[in-house]
């Protein structure tokens, strides 16, 4: 069985001792973390680090080699991520996710894009049948709730001007907010962001922050987010987990972790054996500071 009720708590995503294993490639080595409800979570870490595969095992693209992935929605039901496939993480533990690269219907309207992901919902309230072609029964007020649902987050998404004009026609600030618009248009307890800020400029950098507040303060929805751009994690992480190599080196505040050696010597492309150099220099200037 792969629900279960349990007594809701401050933890909605438990990774626990999660490995990933490609041939004889460990990407994921061991790793645990927590992402608590209402919180923004940053995965960070230099390239190669194992982000995108941690995010595709929660996401239920990939079966971790061992480990266990605990969901728990505000219910009280909890699922093991690692035991369904993906569409029931997507459809039932509501987990919706974005992509590093933009993954839009560029030929179909704005507001076309947002039904799209309300497919499932209008096709049960058809009973699967003509019912809705024929626009009657029960279909015709879902899909009513449907288009009030795809202009609220048009609203949120400062897109209520470009809903008729096609996705691909979007500046490219604006695709983003759109597909993250579009992920939250299925109701997800967690949403996972794969690099929402690639490619943006410092104003839409800044757009998308005002967004992602928005999300957790007026959907009640977590998130969890892998980001290069640093100045995007410090500014609206409640929590930073930090991989290198596919294991953890680091765990907390944003404060925390901008301030660790080991964050800062991963950054820094040192070498395994100058680690501990870096250490005791970045301990010293601290130690400076507070003198």
């Amino acid at each position: 069985m792969n629900a279960v009720t349990v007594t809701p708590d401050d933890v909605l995503l438990k990774v626990d001792h999660l490995s990933m294993k490609f041939g004889g490639l460990m990407a994921i080595n061991d790793f645990s973390f927590e992402a608590k409800r209402g919180d923004i979570t940053a995965l960070i870490g230099p390239n190669g680090a194992g982000k995108t595969t941690v995010f595709n095992c929660i996401t239920g693209f990939y079966k971790p080699t061992m480990g266990m992935i605990t969901l728990n929605q505000k219910s009280g039901k909890q699922f093991l991520l690692e035991r369904l496939p993906d569409f029931r993480i997507t459809r039932e533990a509501k987990v919706a996710r974005t992509f590093q690269n933009i993954r839009l219907f560029s030929g179909l309207t704005v507001l076309e894009n947002l039904l799209v992901a309300q497919h499932n919902k209008l096709m049960r309230a058809s009973g699967f049948t003509v019912l809705g072609l024929l626009g009657v029964g029960k279909y015709r007020a879902e899909a009513k709730n449907a288009i009030e649902l795809a202009r609220f987050w048009l609203e949120k998404a400062d897109l209520v001007d470009r809903a008729d004009d096609p996705a691909g026609d979007l500046p490219y600030g604006a695709q983003r907010r759109l597909e993250i618009a579009r992920a939250m248009c299925t109701g997800p307890e967690l949403l996972c962001l794969d690099e929402p800020a690639a490619g943006l400029n410092p104003r839409e950098s800044l757009v998308l922050n005002e967004f992602l507040r928005s999300i957790r303060k007026d959907a009640d929805t977590s998130i969890l987010l892998i980001e290069h751009d640093m100045s995007v994690v410090m500014e609206i992480s409640d929590h930073v987990v930090v991989l290198e190599y596919g294991q953890k080196i680091a765990d907390g505040t944003p404060d925390e972790v901008k301030n660790d050696p080991r964050v800062i010597a991963a950054y820094l492309g040192v070498e395994d054996e100058e680690v501990e150099e870096v250490i005791a220099e970045v301990e010293h200037l601290q130690e400076g500071e507070h003198r």
